[in-house]
C-alpha cells in the first residue's frame, strides 16, 4: 500500500470513528420523579428516573444551581440509565437549616450526599460533577472508592492550574477575611442580578438566547432570605479547603485509575480549559471533549453532553454490575 493509499485509509477511518461517536439511538425518557429523603435528620430532595436495575449516573450540581440544572440532561439519559439527581443540604428544595446554628462546609454537603446513597441502596454508580459537585463529589468518592464506577467532569475542578491566581485569592481572602466588609461582598454576590449576570449570562455574551430564564429564576427563588443567602456565604468561606485538598484527590485519581470523561465549556473563565486538561497528568487515558460552551455547558449543550455521556458509558465493560475498563475508541 502506497503512501496516499494509507494516508487515504487513515482520514477514511477517522472519519468513520468520529461519525460513530455520535451514532447512538435516541431512546424514549423515563418519566422524573420528585422525592425527599431524610437523612441526618434533615429532608434532602432528589429527582430521579430510569431503570435502577440499569448503571446509575448520580448528577452533582454547582452554585448557584440545584438539581434543577440538569432539567433537560436527565431525559436524553433516562431511557438507558438510572439517574439520581439531589439537591445539597442548603440548596433547592432540600432543606437548609439556619446557618447561625449550623455548620455549613464541604464535608456537610457531602455526609448528606452519601447518606442519601445509602439510604437509596445505592450500590454502585457513575458520578457526574459540576463546579460545587467537584468538592462534595471527591468527599462522596473517597468516603467508599468500592462504589465508583466511572467519573464525569464537567467545569469541575481539582487543579490550581485550572483557576486563576485572582480567583485563588479570592477563595483565601474567603476564609481568611472574615470582617464585616467582605462578608457583604461575598453575600452581594448571592444576589439575584449576581447569580443572573455574573453567573449564567457572564461566558455568553451576544447569544443570551440559548440560556432561560428559567436557570437563574429558580436559582433566584432560593436565595430569596438572608438565611439562605448567609448559608453560601458559608461555603464561598469554606472553598479554600477544596485547594488545599488537591493534592489528595490527584493521588486518589492515580491510584484508581477510574474510567473518566471531562465534557469541559471551553468559554469559562474561572474553571479554565487547563484545568480540563490537567487531569490527562493523573489520569492520561481520560477522554476530553472541550464544548464551546461556559460554566454552565449542560444549560447551553445538553444533547451534545448526553450524546458524549452515553459514548462513554457504551464502552464501559460491565461484569456483574462493576464496570471494569474501557472498550477501545
Amino acid at each position: 500500500m502506497n503512501c496516499r493509499n494509507i494516508m487515504s485509509f487513515i482520514a477514511m477511518f477517522f472519519l468513520i470513528g468520529i461519525g460513530n461517536v455520535f451514532a447512538q439511538e435516541a431512546t424514549w425518557p423515563a418519566k422524573t420523579t420528585y422525592h425527599f429523603q431524610e437523612v441526618h435528620g434533615h429532608k434532602i430532595f432528589y429527582r430521579t428516573a430510569g431503570d435502577p436495575s440499569q448503571p446509575t449516573i448520580l448528577l452533582l450540581h454547582g452554585y448557584p444551581s440545584s438539581s434543577h440544572t440538569y432539567r433537560e440532561l436527565i431525559p436524553l439519559l433516562s431511557g438507558r440509565y438510572h439517574i439520581i439527581a439531589p439537591d445539597n443540604l442548603g440548596s433547592g428544595y432540600s432543606d437548609k437549616p439556619d446557618p447561625a446554628q449550623t455548620n455549613y462546609d464541604f464535608d456537610l454537603l457531602a455526609e448528606h450526599i452519601t447518606g442519601l446513597l445509602k439510604a437509596s441502596n445505592i450500590q454502585n454508580y457513575v458520578i457526574y460533577m459540576q463546579d460545587f459537585g467537584a468538592p462534595v463529589g471527591y468527599r462522596v468518592m473517597m468516603h467508599d472508592p468500592s462504589k465508583v464506577q466511572a467519573i464525569i467532569a464537567q467545569n469541575a475542578n481539582a487543579y490550581l492550574e485550572g483557576i486563576p491566581k485572582a480567583k485563588q485569592n479570592f477563595f483565601n481572602n474567603a476564609q481568611l477575611d472574615k470582617s464585616p466588609e467582605n462578608v457583604k461582598k461575598l453575600y452581594n454576590f448571592t444576589s439575584s442580578d449576581a447569580v443572573k449576570y455574573k453567573q449564567y449570562l457572564r461566558d455568553i455574551k451576544g447569544k443570551e438566547e440559548i440560556m432561560s430564564p428559567d436557570s437563574w429564576t429558580h436559582d433566584s427563588h432560593f436565595l430569596q432570605t438572608d438565611k439562605e443567602r448567609y448559608i453560601q456565604v458559608a461555603l464561598f468561606q469554606d472553598y479554600k479547603t477544596n485547594l488545599d485538598r488537591y493534592p489528595e484527590w490527584q493521588a486518589f485519581l492515580r491510584k484508581y485509575q477510574f474510567p473518566m470523561l471531562l465534557v469541559w465549556g471551553k468559554n469559562d473563565p474561572v474553571f479554565m480549559v487547563s484545568g480540563a486538561k490537567a487531569y490527562l497528568k493523573d489520569l492520561p487515558n481520560a477522554e476530553v471533549h472541550l464544548l464551546d460552551a461556559g460554566h454552565f455547558a449542560v444549560e447551553e449543550k445538553p444533547v451534545e453532553i448526553a450524546k458524549h455521556i452515553i459514548n462513554f458509558m457504551d464502552r464501559l465493560v460491565v461484569d456483574e454490575g462493576r464496570i471494569q475498563e474501557l472498550h477501545p475508541y
